[in-house]
């Protein structure tokens, strides 16, 4: 065979060798696609039948598989109703996951995110918030304002506006609660003055119209800062809280009776006697420095039942009775001071009870009086009294002097309290605090847990991006002490502020100057029945400020 020949026939045999082989790998390429296509088809379908499966395993034990919007609804019911930790109502959850058709438990810190959005979904909302119309202030938005300061850990001091419908007493049945109110605004600031309150007060004034009144305690920026508000032609009455009025009465009245100071030294001796001894039990309650009036009823309620625990006549040596003798010293000697004092401090709870569940109005005026006349201090009865008359003049200026004023703001201090002690851990973050407060106000419903699934991770941390976290600064510093001098720079950083304003305006923009048409579009100012200005409750005739300092 020739060379020609031979390489010929070495091709012939190489082409029809590969086009075997082609064939074959052809046809294995196509064998595993199908085989695929078929394993995937397998794997869904069984899938789709476990899933089936448990549905009906469920509805055989009457159960069925919940939406992601009733566990949001759960989970924020459990933090905020129940009041249960986040980690707390993860655990819950997950035990519950099976019997509750829930697929996976959310973990603590999605709790964690779906709160602060339900505080931007209430803080969204509140911008249409409006009460029932009043028909002797109907240029109002029919709401009470409520306005407050406290305190956390950290440089910031939170101011908090809550507002509930004027009406409250005529529309719901008993005292106020946090159930009643809603949060309009919370800011954070290093200080608050009368000018910041003022001009916060403005900017929500600018948003959801001129409120009924103010509801505050007697603290001098709260007075200074709706002053202001008069002076720029947008002021509305204020009230003043009844627990706080009284308590400045009471400290008026006793602060400077020579038997007062007496008695708590007597107090403070009898209550280290008794600490570490088998009468440990009869210690008396403890009444803090800083706003003493507030409480120290309950220290003289004390007083009153210990000494009717020795009555008079001689005790058996080393008896119960002589050694609680021996522990009392000279509180026997205060019999007088207890009775007057606890006369006054028992007549004053009576009327705060009736008045903060139904409101003032003549009726619960008259259902004090018999009351305010047991008072044994003349001086107290007089100026409780001109208080009660004072405020019920603001109740008829807008026309709730029938219906019930309501008169305490014991919610917006609930509300601080709550706040500080469910869901902050060891550290009590003050920003952290103030982005809870709307959220803790009224009780989650459905329509709210679909609108916090529409909050998107972008709108959380435009609220959350200029909150400073202490445990993280803490964490930071702890680890690295170079970063020491991290902290004075991040101090500066602007704080959290929270207030009703609409989507396309950002919540740290401030708002220009209100123009002078305010009040065309508002209506005129308010006046009581003498025709001069409501404005405040400044003091009537003979009634000094009722701050209380400590």
């Amino acid at each position: 065979m020739s060379q020609l020949s031979k390489l010929t026939h070495s091709r012939n045999q190489w082409k029809y060798k590969a086009k075997l082989r082609g064939e074959g790998e052809r046809y294995q390429r196509k064998q595993n696609a199908r085989l695929k296509a078929q394993y995937n088809r397998t794997r869904h379908a069984l899938k789709e039948t476990q899933a089936r499966l448990r549905q009906l395993e469920a509805q055989l034990h009457g159960l069925a598989t919940v939406p992601k919007v009733e566990v949001v609804h759960l989970a924020l019911q459990l933090f905020f109703v129940a009041r249960i930790g986040f980690r707390a109502a993860s655990r819950v959850l997950t035990l519950l996951a099976w019997a509750l058709g829930i697929k996976s438990a959310p973990c603590p810190q999605t709790i964690i995110n779906w709160g602060i959005r339900l505080s931007i979904v209430r803080l969204d909302a509140a911008r249409t918030l409006r009460g029932l119309p009043l028909s002797q202030a109907p240029f109002t938005n029919g709401l009470l304002w409520m306005i407050d300061i406290s305190i956390g850990l950290g440089t910031g001091k939170i101011l908090a506006v809550l507002a509930c419908d004027a009406h409250h007493h005529q529309l719901a049945p008993g005292a106020l609660s946090l159930q009643h109110v809603h949060c309009i605004g919370v800011c954070v600031a290093d200080s608050w003055t009368g000018e910041a309150i003022a001009e916060v007060l403005k900017r929500l004034i600018a948003q959801m119209g001129r409120p009924a009144a103010y509801l505050k305690d007697g603290g001098s920026e709260l007075h200074k800062a709706v002053a202001l508000l008069e002076e720029q032609g947008l002021e509305s009455p204020c009230i003043d809280d009844i627990s706080h009025a009284a308590a400045g009465i009471l400290k008026r009245t006793y602060q400077h009776h020579p038997a007062f100071e007496a008695f708590l030294s007597v107090c403070g001796r009898v209550s280290g006697k008794l600490k570490h001894t088998i009468l440990a039990c009869l210690v008396p309650p403890n009444v803090r420095t800083k706003a003493r009036f507030m409480n120290v009823h309950r220290l003289f309620t004390w007083a009153d039942r210990v000494l009717k625990l020795s009555p008079a006549g001689g005790a058996k040596a080393n008896s119960t009775l002589g050694k609680l003798r021996a522990c009392l010293e000279g509180l026997p000697s205060c019999k007088a001071l207890i009775k007057r004092f606890r006369g006054d401090a028992s007549a004053l709870l009576a009327c705060q009870k009736i008045l903060k569940t139904t409101g003032l109005s003549h009726h619960t005026l008259a259902q004090c009086e018999p009351l305010i006349e047991a008072m044994p201090s003349a001086a107290l009865r007089l100026e409780f009294s001109a208080y009660l008359a004072f405020e019920l003049a603001t109740a008829k200026t807008l026309g709730l002097d029938h219906v019930g004023l309501p008169i305490s703001s014991d919610t917006i201090e609930s509300l601080f309290g709550v706040a500080k002690q469910h869901g902050v851990g060891e550290t009590q973050d003050a920003a952290r605090i103030a982005l809870r407060l709307p959220a803790l106000c009224g009780l989650p419903t459905r329509e709210e847990a679909e609108q916090v699934l529409d909050v998107s991770v972008a709108r959380q941390q435009e609220v959350t991006g200029p909150v400073i976290s202490l445990t993280k600064q803490r964490r930071e510093v702890l680890g690295h002490p170079e970063r020491l001098e991290r902290l004075s720079i991040t101090q500066g950083l602007p704080h959290l502020e929270l207030i009703a304003s609409p989507k396309n305006r950002s919540n740290n923009q401030k708002i220009a100057k209100i123009s002078n048409s305010y009040e065309e579009l508002y209506g005129p100012r308010l006046r009581n029945p003498t025709g001069h200005r409501l404005l405040e409750n400044a003091a009537s005739p003979g009634r000094r400020e009722t701050a209380l300092t400590s």
